[in-house]
């Protein structure tokens, strides 16, 4: 069974840096880190394969950076391919699928595992774009995997509890967070993923041309970023003797009775 997760690195939450004033996008000119969504899918790839599979990842970052990458490796992951070329600067979803559907096809996967989202895009198309461009079968918001076979048993979540799907094998499973619980690296697996290898790739290896990557292939633009309004305050009731029939007034106004 060889599984590929895709992971994304991003910048540090507690520590996110700053937005390009002319880009408008945001800074990747930091240490950057595993995203914390795809350590599931790491994890779930892990609890798949077993001892006989294998796991390896593929990811797409500036300036060469392997940080987050050590950290999946540190998990356990075998090796992982990244994708870094200054071309790539401004890249869109569907750009950033495009990139990654290139490195995938490399390993001939027998499952692909991705995160529903990222968590400093949250756009949630990348692994369907990915599915598309590979024409590979897809279940998204995955909560539950099992091998059977050729086959893929998914539980996948729902508003109301979770569907029970099917999927032929090579397929594409993008998972929810709790999927699984995630392992911490070991001081053992830390020092044994400096060795792992890890190949960086451009986009010319890839066999895809430099002017339809970044910002000269997006199909979106960045027009303007505004700062999230304020919270209001809100109402405080003390009470009186009536405080149960204003909260009741309240909740009836917002149409919640």
């Amino acid at each position: 069974m060889n599984i590929v997760v895709c992971v994304k690195q991003i910048p540090d939450p507690a520590d996110p840096g700053a937005l390009d004033p002319e880009t408008k996008t945001l800074k990747r000119d930091v240490k950057l880190i595993l995203d914390e969504s795809d350590s599931y899918g790491v994890e779930m790839a892990l609890q798949l394969a077993g001892d006989e599979g294998t796991v390896s990842l593929v990811s797409m970052a500036p300036n060469s950076e392997v940080g987050g990458l050590r950290t999946a490796l540190a998990m356990g992951a075998e090796s992982a391919v990244l994708v870094s070329d200054d071309a790539l600067k401004g890249s869109d979803a569907l750009t950033t699928a495009k990139v990654l559907a290139a490195a995938i096809a490399k390993s001939s996967p027998d499952l692909v595992i991705a995160a529903t989202e990222s968590s400093d895009g949250y756009t949630g198309t990348v692994p369907e774009q990915i599915a598309a461009l590979m024409d590979l079968p897809s279940v998204t918001f995955a909560k539950e995997i099992a091998l059977d076979g050729g086959t893929a048993k998914v539980k996948r979540q729902t508003e109301s509890g979770y569907d029970s799907v099917e999927c032929p094998l090579p397929c594409l499973v993008s998972v929810t967070a709790g999927v699984v619980e995630p392992r911490y690296p070991s001081f053992k697996g830390i020092m044994a993923a400096k060795a792992k290898p890890v190949e960086e790739v451009t986009v010319a290896d890839l066999g895809l041309d430099a002017g339809s990557v970044g910002w000269a292939g997006a199909g979106q633009e960045i027009v303007s970023i505004e700062d999230a309004p304020a919270r209001e305050a809100g109402e405080v009731i003390e009470d009186e003797g009536d405080a149960h029939e204003r909260i009741v007034a309240f909740l009836d106004e917002l149409k919640v009775l």
